[in-house]
């Protein structure tokens, strides 16, 4: 098996831009898949989001989700569970409008860092983390529009075009589902989180270096993807692969559960706004045959609510329900 593609970004403004932009065009087209180190977003910023992701999860979530356990009886589970996942989350919502404010056990949970910053007032804690997520999130965010740049360059499309195609009247949707996935007594039976393929644009994944578990589909078989420290894991969804008239296509990906040791997932969803129509971007496809258009033009919004019901199922049947 090939190894799993990792970019280096800092070789794009030298001599190796083009051997560095063939191999985000193969993992583009072969794997939906890559890992990128040096992205240029701070080693110290990644240490402190995880720092306080980790401790939140310790102080306010992970006695929650050993409750949920033993109220579903998880732990004495005897045959395989299709229909539950093994993950703690909750979501931040970044664009168009932020959600911060409305996050329970933020407040709580970062009362208990008091000591890190010697006794400041909570509201000004408060103010603190807010920030270090907002910091978080446009760097993620201008990290997101330089792929999608990249992307239009391999593709032959204008210069900003995939963020125009993302734009609606509002703006894109960017929100960030943070995970944990406890150690599970029977990760034979449930899944951290059943295979899928991501709905919306670009996603951008800052995952935990020292506990493994992502894993996606190639070549008939489930690969891991390498935790490596600093670094974002990058997957194309559902709309790249339409854009791109299955050019590029969103690949099935799975979070196998652990007996040992807490996984951290941040994942930042960099999807079209709520109104955006998608459709195959003209340049891609062939003039000569309009049957060449194998993907659907529709509206994002209502793509979402099709694909909330089926995020575990089979893509295709999804393009072909938004083709009627």
């Amino acid at each position: 098996m090939e190894n799993f593609p990792v970019i280096d970004l800092s070789k794009l403004d030298g001599e190796e831009r083009k051997p560095t932009m063939e191999k985000i065009e193969d993992a583009c087209e072969n794997w939906g898949f890559f890992e990128l180190v040096n992205h240029g977003i701070s080693h110290d910023l990644l240490d402190t989001v995880e720092r306080h992701t980790k401790e939140h999860y310790r102080k306010c979530m992970d006695q929650r989700f050993k409750e949920m356990v033993a109220s579903k009886g998880l732990e004495a589970v005897q045959s395989e569970i299709s229909d539950l996942d093994w993950e703690s989350t909750f979501f931040l919502r970044h664009l168009p409008d932020s959600n911060m404010a409305e996050i329970p056990d933020l407040e709580e949970d970062y009362r208990l860092h008091l000591h890190f910053l010697f006794s400041i007032f909570l509201r000004d804690f408060k103010v603190y983390v807010w920030k270090l997520m907002k910091e978080f999130a446009l760097e993620l965010e201008k990290l997101a529009e330089q792929l999608l740049d990249l992307l239009c360059e391999n593709l032959g499309l204008e210069k900003g075009y995939l963020k125009r195609a993302f734009y609606g009247s509002k703006g894109p949707n960017f929100g960030t589902k943070v995970s944990n996935y406890p150690p599970c007594p029977k990760p034979d039976l449930i899944k951290g989180l059943r295979a899928h393929t991501d709905a919306g644009g670009i996603i951008l994944l800052f995952q935990d270096d020292k506990v493994s578990g992502l894993q996606l589909f190639k070549d008939g078989q489930w690969i891991d993807v390498p935790p490596m420290k600093h670094s974002i894991v990058i997957n194309l969804g559902d709309q790249l692969e339409v854009i791109t008239n299955g050019k590029y296509k969103s690949v099935l990906h799975r979070v196998i559960a652990q007996k040992a040791g807490t996984r951290m997932s941040i994942a930042s969803f960099y999807n079209p706004g709520s109104d955006a129509v998608i459709y195959p971007a003209p340049e891609l496809v062939e003039k000569e045959a309009e049957e060449s258009q194998i993907y659907p033009k529709f509206v994002f919004e209502d793509y979402m609510k099709l694909y909330a019901g089926l995020k575990f199922q089979a893509k295709e049947p999804r393009f072909e329900a938004m083709k009627a």
